[in-house]
C-alpha cells in the first residue's frame, strides 16, 4: 500500500467515522464503517485485510471529539451528507428503510423461502438477516418455507432442510415462528387450480413448447385455450391421477395473450413431472405446481404482508397478479432488490458450483475453509452476528452491491478481540539456538488488555523457532515476546538481559516465536489451502470449537485434536 492509497483510505474512513458517530450519537468503530467504506471504494478492497489496521487511528482521533467537534468537522468534510442526516426522522435510526405502508397492517408478516437444494452460501444469509431484523423492529412474525415442488431441475436435497434452518437459527440467530415445506401443500394448490378452472382462469395445453412459444411471441391464442371448464378439470384431474408423462400436458393461467410483456402471456401453472420427489411423503405425485403459482397461493393463505424478492423476479408478482385478481386477493406489498455479489473467494457463490466442486473431491465438503458457505464460515470461527450485521448495512437497493468480506471480519473482530486469548504459532519455523542464560519459563500475558486473566506459562528451552520472514541479521537484536531481548550472533541467539526501554525506543522489533522442543504440531486450514506450524505447549491442552488469536498471524479456532498435530481453522486476521 503506498502512502497516496494510505492518505485516501484515512480521509474516507474519517468521513465515515463521522457520519457513523453523528448520526448515532455514539463512538464510531471499525466493524460500522467497513461495509460502506469499502461500497464506496471499490478499489480498496484488495487491501482488505489491512486497512482495519489503518483506520483503527483515525477512529479513535474521531472518537476522542465532542458530538459538537464531530458535526463541525463532518459539516467541513462532507456538507451534503450532514444535511441528510439532519433532515432524517430523529427516532428512526435503523440502517434499513421502513417497509412501505407498514402502518397499514396488523401485523407484518414475511417469509424466508429457500429452495433446499444445497446448503446455504454466504448469499442466502440476506434474506433472513434483513427479515429477521425487520421482524424484531415491528414485532412481527416470519416463516420459513421450503419451496422445494421442483424434484426434477432444483432437486432437493434431503440433509439441506435440517442445515437450512439451522444456519438459520443456531448461526444466524433468527428463529421462524412457522415452518413449511411446499411439498406438503399439493393438495392445497391442486385445490386452488380446480377453483380457477371453474372460474375460467385455466386451460390445460398439449403444445409443445416450441409449439407454444411461437404462439405466444405471435400473441396468437393456443387451440386449447377455448377448451369447455368441463374438459379442462377432466384432464387436470388426469394430471393429478399422474396419466401423463413429463412435457405431455400443463395447465396454463389464461391472461393477456396479447400482453406486451410475451413471459405474461399464458403462463405454466402446472406441469408433470416424472422423477419421483425424494421426500418419501412427496415421492407420489407427478403434477407439480410452477414456483410463480405454488408462492403465490401460499403467500396469500399464509397471511403474508410484505415480500423481498430479487429485481431480476419482477415479473413473478406480475404473474402472480393474474392469479390474485381471478380469486379477488389482495396482492403483498414487495421490495425488490439487487443481488449481492461476494469477494473473496475464488470459488464461484453458487451451490450447483460448490456441489459439483464437492462430487469432483475438489472441495473436502460444504465447510471446507475455501468454500463460501455459512458452514465454512461457521467452523472458521466467524460469529452469525458478524455477517447480520454486513448483510443489513447493504439496504435494499434495487441496484446490485457488493459484500466485502472484510467488513464481515471487522465486524467478527469487534465481537470476538476482547473475549479472546492470546497464543504463539510459527509457521515453517526456522530453529535458533539460545545462550546466555535466558529466564527458564515466559510468561506473556493471555490478553494483553485483561491483566486479571493471568498469564501463558511457556517453556524456554534451549532453542525457539521463529518465522524465516523474522530472522534477524547478523548482530541485529530482536525482542522475543513474553521472554527478552537477544542478539543474533555466531548463528545463536544471545540473551542481554536488556528491559523493554529497547523496544519502547524504536530500536528493537518484536517477534512471536515457540519453544523448539516442546511446541505443538498445528495444520492451520485456510482459503488458500492448509499451512503448518507449530505453535506454544499449551494450544494442544485447548478444547475444540475454542478460539484463540495467534499474535501477528490472526484469529482461529480450534478445530480437533489429532493424534499427531492439532487442526485449526483460520478465521481472519
Amino acid at each position: 500500500m503506498n502512502d497516496d492509497l494510505r492518505e485516501r483510505i484515512e480521509r474516507e474512513a474519517e468521513k465515515h467515522a463521522l457520519l457513523n458517530a453523528v448520526k448515532h450519537e455514539s463512538d464510531a468503530n471499525v466493524g460500522a464503517i467497513m461495509g460502506p467504506l469499502m461500497g464506496e471504494n471499490p478499489d480498496f478492497r484488495e487491501h482488505g485485510d489491512e486497512i482495519p489496521g489503518v483506520i483503527g487511528g483515525v477512529i479513535g482521533q474521531v472518537n476522542d471529539l465532542s458530538y459538537d467537534e464531530k458535526r463541525e468537522r463532518l459539516e467541513d468534510l462532507a456538507p451534503e451528507e450532514l444535511a441528510e442526516i439532519e433532515a432524517e426522522d430523529e427516532g428512526d435510526e435503523h440502517d434499513l428503510p421502513s417497509l412501505p405502508n407498514a402502518e397499514e397492517y396488523d401485523e407484518i408478516r414475511m417469509r424466508c423461502a429457500p429452495n433446499p437444494n444445497g446448503p446455504w452460501h454466504i448469499g442466502h444469509a440476506r434474506m433472513p438477516a434483513v427479515i429477521g431484523t425487520y421482524r424484531d423492529r415491528y414485532d412481527g412474525w416470519f416463516c420459513v418455507r421450503f419451496d422445494d415442488t421442483d424434484p426434477e431441475t432444483k432437486r432437493p436435497d434431503l440433509d439441506a432442510y435440517d442445515a437450512i434452518l439451522s444456519d438459520l437459527d443456531d448461526y444466524l440467530g433468527f428463529e421462524p415462528d412457522e415452518i413449511y415445506r411446499a411439498s406438503d401443500r399439493l393438495e392445497t394448490y391442486y385445490e386452488h387450480a380446480r377453483e380457477l378452472i371453474d372460474l375460467g382462469g385455466a386451460y390445460t395445453c398439449s403444445c409443445s413448447g416450441d409449439e407454444f412459444s411461437e404462439l405466444k411471441n405471435s400473441g396468437e391464442p393456443c387451440p386449447h385455450r377455448d377448451k369447455d371448464v368441463e374438459t379442462v378439470r377432466s384432464e387436470f384431474e388426469d394430471m393429478v391421477a399422474g396419466e401423463y408423462e413429463s412435457g405431455e400436458m400443463v395447465l396454463r393461467v389464461k391472461t393477456d395473450i396479447e400482453h406486451k410483456n410475451p413471459a405474461l402471456r399464458d403462463w405454466v401453472a402446472f406441469r408433470m413431472i416424472d422423477t419421483p420427489h425424494p421426500r418419501e411423503e412427496a415421492s407420489e405425485y407427478r403434477c407439480w405446481p410452477m414456483l410463480d403459482f405454488q408462492s403465490g397461493v401460499d403467500d396469500h393463505l399464509i397471511g403474508i404482508t410484505h415480500i423481498i424478492r430479487g429485481i431480476d423476479l419482477q415479473d413473478s408478482a406480475k404473474r402472480q397478479q393474474f392469479v390474485y385478481d381471478y380469486f379477488g386477493w389482495e396482492y403483498p406489498e414487495v421490495v425488490h432488490w439487487g443481488h449481492v455479489q461476494v469477494d473473496a473467494f475464488d470459488v464461484k457463490v453458487s451451490t450447483s458450483t460448490i456441489s459439483e466442486l464437492i462430487e469432483d473431491g475438489e472441495l473436502d465438503g460444504w465447510d471446507d475453509p475455501r468454500a463460501p458457505t455459512l458452514k465454512s464460515l461457521r467452523r472458521r470461527g466467524i460469529r452469525g452476528q458478524a455477517i447480520v450485521d454486513a448483510m443489513v448495512e447493504l439496504g435494499t437497493s434495487t441496484s446490485d452491491v457488493d459484500l466485502a468480506m472484510s467488513s464481515v471480519y471487522a465486524n467478527n473482530r469487534d465481537l470476538v478481540d476482547d473475549e479472546t486469548d492470546r497464543r504463539f504459532l510459527v509457521r515453517d519455523g526456522v530453529e535458533l539456538p539460545l545462550g546466555g542464560s535466558p529466564p527458564v519459563e515466559a510468561n506473556p500475558p493471555l490478553h494483553p488488555n485483561h491483566e486479571e486473566r493471568g498469564v501463558r506459562d511457556i517453556p524456554v528451552g534451549d532453542a525457539v523457532l521463529l518465522e524465516s520472514d523474522d530472522l534477524p541479521a547478523r548482530e541485529e537484536r530482536i525482542w522475543l515476546k513474553g521472554l527478552g531481548c537477544f542478539q543474533y550472533t555466531r548463528d545463536t541467539l544471545q540473551y542481554t538481559g536488556e528491559d523493554i526501554d529497547v523496544v519502547r525506543e524504536g530500536d528493537v522489533d518484536v517477534i512471536h516465536w515457540v519453544p523448539a522442543a516442546e511446541s505443538v504440531p498445528v495444520r492451520l486450514r485456510t482459503m488458500t489451502g492448509d499451512v503448518s506450524g507449530q505453535a506454544e505447549p499449551e494450544v494442544g491442552a485447548l478444547e475444540s470449537d475454542e478460539l484463540v488469536q495467534f499474535e501477528r498471524v490472526g484469529f482461529a479456532r480450534i478445530d480437533r485434536h489429532e493424534e499427531e498435530e492439532t487442526v485449526a481453522y483460520y478465521t481472519h486476521g
